[in-house]
């Protein structure tokens, strides 16, 4: 069970929520728009409030669910993080979109939230106040995961391996733009 929770935690999370909801809005593609990131805050960019929150509440689903499918069936807190893991691995490099996905912050949120929703509590106010303060979605979403890590440790240490590979998978995925912040140049909103 575990095993087919992992591949089919990565074939959903292999579902992009920007990309299929701008082409039915008939919008632009985010992946040629705006920062380039198939994601709810560049799709905020380019197309709009209303599908930014409907692509934020498919990213968020695509976390949540595999994890809750997995505890459900009884599965323990160290399989719902690597089948989280696989899901937020699905939207960075999608199956269905050439392995070019996103950056992975709203699924890991989804994620985090089914997991433990303290450590995700922690996280979205740690990436709301940054944002608030900076203006800077990629700062903020640097921050707020590594945040919840000794909570999460806290709570649940088994879960701490998959939940760290997790935080340095997303800030990998953020390179351009720590490179972008130390520079000046990162986009604010």
């Amino acid at each position: 069970m575990f095993y087919l929770l992992i591949l089919f935690a990565y074939l959903l999370g292999s579902i992009s929520f920007a990309i299929v909801l701008c082409r039915c809005a008939k919008g632009p593609d985010p992946r040629m728009n705006g920062s380039g990131n198939p994601g709810a805050t560049n799709v905020l960019r380019i197309a709009g409030k209303k599908w930014a929150v409907w692509t934020l509440v498919g990213d968020l689903s695509k976390g949540v669910l595999p994890v809750w499918l997995a505890a459900e069936l009884g599965l323990n807190v160290q399989q719902q993080a690597w089948i989280g893991l696989s899901a937020v691995c699905g939207h960075l490099y999608p199956v269905f979109f050439g392995f070019q996905g996103g950056k992975g912050i709203a699924t890991a949120a989804g994620m985090l939230l089914a997991l433990c929703v303290p450590a995700a509590i922690l996280a979205i106010s740690g990436w709301l106040l940054t944002f608030y303060w900076t203006r800077i979605s990629s700062l903020a979403a640097m921050i707020a995961l590594p945040l919840s890590l000794p909570l999460l440790l806290w709570y649940y240490p088994s879960a701490l391996l998959p939940m760290s590979l997790l935080a340095s998978l997303l800030i990998w995925r953020h390179r351009t733009n720590l490179y972008a912040l130390m520079g000046g140049q990162e986009r604010h909103f």
